[in-house]
């Protein structure tokens, strides 16, 4: 499936920020102005492009988002707005559109000042770089300590039109969206109002990027955008119609994709690990007490030494918070069981056969913490040394 999408373009260029010559300045323009939406973290600390883009897209309309990597533009007080907002003028200007239908997104050190001379000299050259086939070029200038881009497609019909979503999406460590370092950008030519995009969007982020984890930090710069060109259709997409949740669903895949590829490329993972809770009282109950397990640091490196130690398990599923009856809790790994209502059944034989589940590059641990209807589930990964080596040397 083809990453062009109806009504917009992307550019990619190296601007200067990045020492070494990567991309690190992105642009994606729809050819009119587009339904928006997004989310933005929770954490208290907000970077400079955060506020401003929260602010400009209360009207649910955009035209561009810019984006740079290698520089978060967070901590940097008024210098930091000063900077942005600059660089979204000079892009607008440069674009023939107005400021306020610019949004600006950064992500890479914090508490440093954006090289503003640097970057608007850049502006032209990142506008001349818009094409429709530009996405994977968008895709890696705004990788931090990725491993590669993050993209991800879908399409869903609308009457008798094919329309396309696509996800581009960063993000490695500081990972635990609360709505890490994490930035995604979905585009589409359907044709939505704000408001529906902007509920699709909240449950969709709920189901997937609120469900993932690397290390249990959440970034000062997490956003998601959602722009909706219509160049495909003019036949706007209500919540409600059954082509409503079709293109719901698709959205969710999308973003369902591009969280688990954020996990997997957890720096220095090496296994992508699906925490199941089934049993518990109410769905919530059961995220809860799937989230506990999945962000225990103790858990994680049991992962990432591919050891069926259930008894980290038990112990996080117990400090969730969550009532529970552990006399009633069985943990399976893949499909060998290794602890069955309250108690352990490993074996030599099963232990090795749990310990070569753990030694793919993706499988899942169940946890079953009762009868109830509640099910819910969270993205993990493992956590090692390679993690410890790549953040000691973030700065340095």
């Amino acid at each position: 499936m083809s990453e062009k999408v109806k009504g917009f373009r992307f550019a990619g260029i190296h601007a200067g920020i990045k020492a070494d010559g990567a991309l690190d300045m992105g642009l994606i323009v729809a050819d009119q102005p587009a339904s928006a939406a997004a989310v933005f973290t929770r954490n208290r600390v907000r970077a400079a492009p955060v506020v401003i883009s929260e602010r400009r897209l209360r009207e649910g309309r955009c035209q561009a988002v810019l984006v740079n990597s290698g520089n978060a533009n967070a901590c940097t007080g008024k210098q930091g707005r000063r900077s942005a907002l600059a660089l979204t003028r000079a892009t607008a200007s440069a674009l023939g559109i107005a400021r306020g239908l610019v949004a600006p997104a950064s992500t890479g050190v914090i508490g440093v000042q954006l090289p503003e001379s640097t970057m608007m000299d850049a502006v032209p050259t990142l506008v001349e770089d818009l094409s429709e086939g530009g996405a994977m070029r968008f895709s890696r200038a705004i990788m931090t300590t990725d491993r590669g881009p993050k993209v991800a497609r879908a399409e869903v019909k609308v009457g008798r039109t094919n329309c396309r979503v696509l996800g581009i999406a960063k993000g490695a460590g500081m990972i635990h969206p609360n709505m890490a370092t994490t930035l995604a950008f979905v585009t589409t030519d359907a044709s939505i109002h704000r408001t529906p995009l902007r509920r699709m969007l909240h449950q969709a982020t709920e189901a997937t990027f609120n469900r993932a984890t690397v290390d249990g930090d959440t970034s000062t710069n997490d956003s998601i955008y959602a722009l909706a060109s219509g160049a495909a259709t003019s036949r706007p997409i209500a919540l409600e119609a059954a082509v409503g949740r079709r293109f719901s669903a698709a959205l969710t895949e999308v973003l369902e994709e591009l969280a688990k590829k954020i996990v997997a490329d957890g720096e220095g993972a090496k296994h992508l690990v699906r925490i199941q809770v089934d049993g518990a009282r109410t769905n919530a109950d059961a995220v809860q007490i799937a989230r506990t397990i999945a962000g225990s640091q103790l858990v994680k490196t049991a992962l990432h030494g591919c050891d069926p130690n259930w008894g980290r398990i038990l112990a996080a599923a117990g400090r969730s918070g969550v009532r529970f009856n552990p006399d009633h809790v069985s943990v399976k790994i893949g499909q060998v069981a290794i602890f069955e209502r309250g108690t352990p059944i490993m074996t030599a034989r099963t232990e090795a056969a749990a310990a070569a589940r753990m030694r793919r590059a993706e499988y899942g641990i169940t946890i079953t913490v009762g009868t109830g209807r509640g099910i819910g589930h969270y993205w993990t990964c493992d956590l090692g040394h390679e993690y410890v080596r790549i953040n000691a040397d973030y700065r340095t």
